[in-house]
């Protein structure tokens, strides 16, 4: 039996991940910080999971889930939150709330999954964004969080290599899920002309390329963007 772990899997990339995984024989464990009904209703979708709420952002949390595991083949770090502002309305706040759980909780699931990946010669795959690479106007803070993962990976990959422990980061581009639910139709059509294919990826598109980084044994410290030619949105 291989075991997974995917933060932030009740929506979005995040359960698309869980579903493809649970598809493909892993028996996986998705965390999820607050949503009830989210929990619900990503328990319909995929009922062999296990969904269990943890805040990726406080540490004993997620050391309590680790521990309970039997074993782990795969970490996907995918929990994530925007914000949208303008760096001068930026407040404390806003700017932990934004790190804590973006960085933070990649930070704290993987030194709590390493023990246990190291056992199986397991695999780390996490998620950041195109705005991690390229930054955006207005979500300097969200950018910022998202450069941190990548770098993290990378020097991860360095750390656990001896170890046979592949780590790699999948970057998205926009992807049509809740996180873009603020944007308006006209705000939607515009963003798609900036992409080269013309068109938002669907979370499953994304779920995909983690399981291709997840199979792969020769891959690490690299990134993936995932994202339709868009470099710079």
């Amino acid at each position: 039996m291989k075991y997974a772990l995917v933060t932030g899997g009740t929506r979005g990339i995040g359960l698309a991940t869980v579903r493809l995984l649970s598809a493909h024989g892993f028996a996986v464990t998705a965390l999820y910080a607050s949503s009830e009904a989210d929990a619900a209703r990503a328990k319909e979708l995929c009922p062999v999971a296990a969904f269990v709420r943890a805040d990726v952002s406080e540490e004993p949390q997620i050391k309590r889930v680790l521990d309970g595991m039997p074993a782990l083949d795969l970490l996907v770090a995918n929990a994530g939150v925007s914000l949208f502002s303008q760096v001068q309305d930026v407040t404390e706040e806003e700017y932990r709330r934004v790190m804590d759980i973006n960085f933070g909780g990649v930070l704290f699931a993987c030194k709590h999954a390493v023990k246990k990946l190291i056992e199986r010669e397991g695999t780390i795959v996490t998620v950041s964004s195109v705005l991690g690479e390229t930054g955006a106007s207005c979500e300097s803070v969200y950018s910022a969080s998202k450069g941190a993962i990548i770098a993290f990976t990378k020097s991860l990959a360095k750390e656990l290599a001896p170890s046979r422990v592949t780590v790699n980061c999948v970057t998205p581009g926009v992807v049509d899920t809740a996180m873009n639910a603020r944007l308006s139709e006209a705000e939607r059509e515009e963003l798609a002309r900036k992409i080269p294919l013309g068109r938002f990826a669907s979370p499953e598109e994304i779920a995909s390329a983690v399981l291709f980084l997840a199979e792969h044994r020769y891959i690490t410290g690299q990134v993936l963007g995932v994202n339709g030619g868009c470099f710079d949105l």
